[in-house]
């Protein structure tokens, strides 16, 4: 009986589909259904009652799936124990990054460290929706906000401030605000996540609360491309520093409204157990907070942040 089998059954249980099972886990549904088949003949009885509608656990399979989840878990963490001991760093990682941070910073990041650790492999999930660990195959997340489920594990990054930004271009046409009430009469470029569209900018300048309702031509589910609009010059856009870092630092766009601080956010990375915090999990989060540091550096460096910010 193969430990890949075993894996199999514990989906098909979840997912009372075997086509369902073989998707979530990248597979074909013959060969999930093959896997299903050479478990029962090694047991010698029938897990599932399949039915031309629906499948069911059998009354011997409900008995065997909570053993063969507690067997799978101990050899799981029987490995972990010896990778942790062995600072052994292999295997794949599965991670959820967002859409502007993930193109634009951290996928070259990812490059440089399956570079220095060649056993490691990568499947990347490239999304600003909320990530489901139990409902996609993910291990581990990059996000911007600390975790509000009390049953995820995170390690925080950094902390990051929020720019305003727009290109030379849009300011020379449109002229450069002077202070938050000012905004009204530009274009916001406004992010949209589901239903809601963040369309109320928020900013703080000595204890002062700032709070405007922009209009905007442009509204997009997709950060990367609110960022590429406000480079392109179609109005101003209100984003995290580390989002923009690279645009700012070129020349690109500016930081407009400096003394006048938009709401901060946090990086963090999360993952949906202890189990997953694996020796390349701990790797990758000290590559990230040592990348984050460098880019935060540059940035108060050049001017463009405080360096109380």
């Amino acid at each position: 009986m193969l430990l890949e089998d075993l894996q199999v059954i514990l989906k098909v249980a979840e997912f009372r589909s075997i086509t369902a099972a073989a998707e979530n886990l990248d597979m074909r549904t013959a060969t999930a259904s093959v896997a299903v088949k050479r478990v029962e003949k090694a047991l010698g009885i029938e897990l599932f009652i399949r039915t031309t509608r629906q499948l069911r656990l059998s009354s011997a399979g409900e008995r065997y799936i909570p053993q063969c989840q507690q067997a799978l878990l101990m050899l799981n963490n029987a490995k972990r124990d010896m990778q942790d001991e062995l600072d052994i760093v292999d295997g794949e990682l599965r991670i959820a990054v967002s859409s502007d941070l993930g193109r634009n910073m951290v996928l070259p990041w990812l490059d440089e460290f399956m570079e220095k650790y060649p056993k490691v492999s990568l499947r990347v999930s490239i999304s600003d929706t909320n990530i489901d660990f139990y409902r996609d195959a993910v291990d581990i997340a990059l996000r911007y906000g600390s975790p509000t489920d009390a049953s995820l594990y995170g390690f925080k990054v950094c902390d990051v401030p929020g720019v305003l930004c727009a290109s030379p271009s849009y300011l020379e046409k449109h002229g450069t605000p002077k202070h938050p009430n000012e905004l009204v009469t530009h274009n916001g470029l406004f992010y949209q996540m589901y239903e809601v569209v963040y369309d109320h900018w928020q900013f703080s300048k000595n204890n002062a609360d700032f709070k405007i309702k922009m209009s905007s031509n442009r509204i997009a589910n997709d950060a990367d491309l609110v960022r590429r609009w406000c480079v392109a010059g179609h109005g101003l856009a209100a984003k995290s520093c580390l989002d923009m870092s690279s645009d700012l630092l070129s020349g690109k766009l500016v930081n407009v409204l400096p003394d006048f601080k938009p709401r901060p956010t946090e990086l963090w990375l999360v993952c949906p157990s202890k189990q997953s915090i694996t020796p390349a999990v701990r790797l990758l989060r000290d590559m990230f907070r040592e990348k984050c540091k460098q880019i935060l550096e540059q940035l108060v460096n050049k001017g463009i942040l405080d360096k109380n910010t």
